[in-house]
C-alpha cells in the first residue's frame, strides 16, 4: 500500500474504529441506566394512550391486550383506525368485550393529511381526556410497568418526548435478520445520539409527551405532511427548549411484511426517509458500516486493522443486544460485519430514487422529508 493510500486508510479506519467505541461506551452506559432503574415511580399523572392501528398479524391482539393490563391508577387507551372495515377495529371490540372494566375508546375516522396515520392521531387527539399522552404504533407489546417507567422522566419539565429502544418478534429468517440490524446497527445509533445529547429524535416504537407540549409545537397537524412523523414531533417539541430522553424501557414489535421483499423494501423506506430527513447526517452513515471498512482492510492486506475493527464491531453488537434483551442477537454477533454490507447496499440505492413503498402505498418525498405524491400500488399503471 503506498503511503497515500495508507494515509486515506487510516483517516476513515480511525474515525470507524472511533465510532464502534462510542457505540459500545453508549450500551454499556445504558446498560447501567437499567440496572440503576428503580421500579418506584412517583410521576402518576392521568394518561391517555393513542394508538392508531391498521390491519392485523399474529401478533396483534397480544399487543392490544398488553396496552390494557397496565399497573397505573388512571389511563385510558384510544384505539384509531380510518375505517371500520379495517381489520384491527374487530380485535379491538373484541378487547373491549373481554375487558369490560378497562378504559379502552375505539375511534374510526380520520382528519386529512399526507400521513394517513397522523391523519387518525388528528382524530384521537380530539377525543383524549388527559394532560400526558403517550403514542405508540399498533404492534407494540408491553409489560404492566411500562406507562410508569416510560412518563416518569416527564416529572422533569425539562424533557419534552421520552421514547423507547425496541427489538423485533421475527416470525422468519427475512424478519430475523433485519431484527438483528435494527439491534446492532440502528439501537446503537441511537444509544449513541443520546450519549452526545442529540435533541431531535424519536422512534415510534413509543413517544411520551405533554398535550400541552405538542399544542405549541404546532400539533399534530404541523407533522401531517411528514412521513418520519416520529421524528419530526420530537424535534419540534425539542425547539421548545426541552430535551428528548431514550427511555430505560425496552418494548417489542414486528415488522410486517416476513418476506425478504418485505424487509429489503422496509430497510429502503427508512434509509429515503433518513436521507430527506437528515441530509449530510445521512451522508455520512458508512463510517459506521464497520463491515464495509474490514473489506477494504482485508483487500489491501491490512489484516491487523481488519481484526481490531471486526473485534469491535462484534462487542458492539453483544452489548447493544444486551441493552435489549435479545439472545438472538447474541447468537448472530459474528454477523455484524455482513449486516453492514448489506445496510451499505440499502444506503447506497436510497440515493437512486425518491419514492418508498409502505404497505400498498407508493409514496414520494420531497426534500424536507414531506409526503409530496402517494399512490396506490398498481395505480398509475392501471
Amino acid at each position: 500500500m503506498s503511503a497515500t493510500r495508507a494515509r486515506a486508510f487510516w483517516l476513515i479506519f480511525l474515525p470507524a474504529a472511533a465510532y464502534q467505541g462510542l457505540a459500545i461506551f453508549a450500551a454499556l452506559r445504558h446498560r447501567a441506566k437499567q440496572r440503576a432503574s428503580r421500579r418506584s415511580f412517583h410521576y402518576r399523572l392521568p394518561v391517555s394512550v393513542l394508538k392508531p392501528v391498521r390491519g392485523t398479524e399474529s401478533g396483534t391482539y397480544a399487543a392490544f391486550v398488553s396496552q390494557v393490563q397496565q399497573d397505573y391508577p388512571e389511563y385510558e387507551v384510544l384505539f384509531g383506525a380510518s375505517e371500520d372495515t379495517d381489520p384491527a377495529v374487530n380485535e379491538v371490540r373484541r378487547l373491549k368485550e373481554e375487558f369490560p372494566d378497562a378504559n379502552v375508546r375505539l375511534i374510526v375516522g380520520s382528519r386529512p393529511a399526507s400521513n394517513r396515520k397522523v391523519g387518525v392521531l388528528m382524530q384521537l387527539a380530539g377525543q383524549a381526556r388527559h394532560e400526558v399522552w403517550v403514542v405508540n404504533d399498533g404492534d407494540i407489546k408491553v409489560g404492566r410497568d411500562y406507562l410508569s417507567e416510560v412518563t416518569a422522566p416527564l416529572a422533569d419539565r425539562s424533557v419534552g418526548v421520552v421514547t423507547c429502544p425496541y427489538r423485533v418478534r421475527a416470525r422468519g429468517w427475512a424478519d430475523a435478520w433485519e431484527g438483528f440490524g435494527i439491534a446492532t446497527d440502528f439501537i446503537p445509533s441511537t444509544l449513541v445520539a443520546s450519549l452526545i445529547g442529540v435533541r431531535d429524535f424519536g422512534l415510534g416504537s413509543t413517544l411520551a409527551f405533554r398535550a400541552a407540549d405538542l399544542e405549541r409545537a404546532g400539533g399534530f397537524a404541523g407533522i401531517s405532511e411528514y412521513l418520519a412523523d416520529d421524528y419530526h414531533l420530537a424535534k419540534k417539541i425539542s425547539r421548545l427548549g426541552k430535551r428528548v430522553v431514550l427511555s430505560t424501557y425496552v418494548v417489542e414489535t414486528s415488522l410486517g411484511d416476513p418476506s425478504w421483499t418485505g424487509s429489503w423494501l422496509h430497510q429502503l423506506r427508512w434509509a429515503r426517509t433518513i436521507r430527506r430527513s437528515k441530509g449530510a447526517g445521512f451522508a455520512g452513515l458508512p463510517i459506521t458500516q464497520a463491515g464495509v471498512w474490514i473489506t477494504v482492510a482485508l483487500a489491501t492486506g491490512a489484516f491487523v486493522p481488519a481484526a481490531i475493527l471486526a473485534g469491535l464491531r462484534v462487542a458492539s453488537a453483544l452489548v447493544s443486544g444486551s441493552v435489549l434483551g435479545s439472545a438472538s442477537t447474541a447468537a448472530l454477533a459474528l454477523l455484524a460485519p455482513a449486516w453492514d454490507l448489506y445496510a451499505f447496499a440499502v444506503w447506497i440505492v436510497a440515493y437512486m430514487g425518491q419514492e418508498v413503498r409502505w404497505r400498498h402505498l407508493i409514496l414520494k418525498i420531497d426534500s424536507e422529508g414531506r409526503i409530496s405524491q402517494l399512490f396506490e400500488v398498481g395505480e398509475r399503471n392501471a
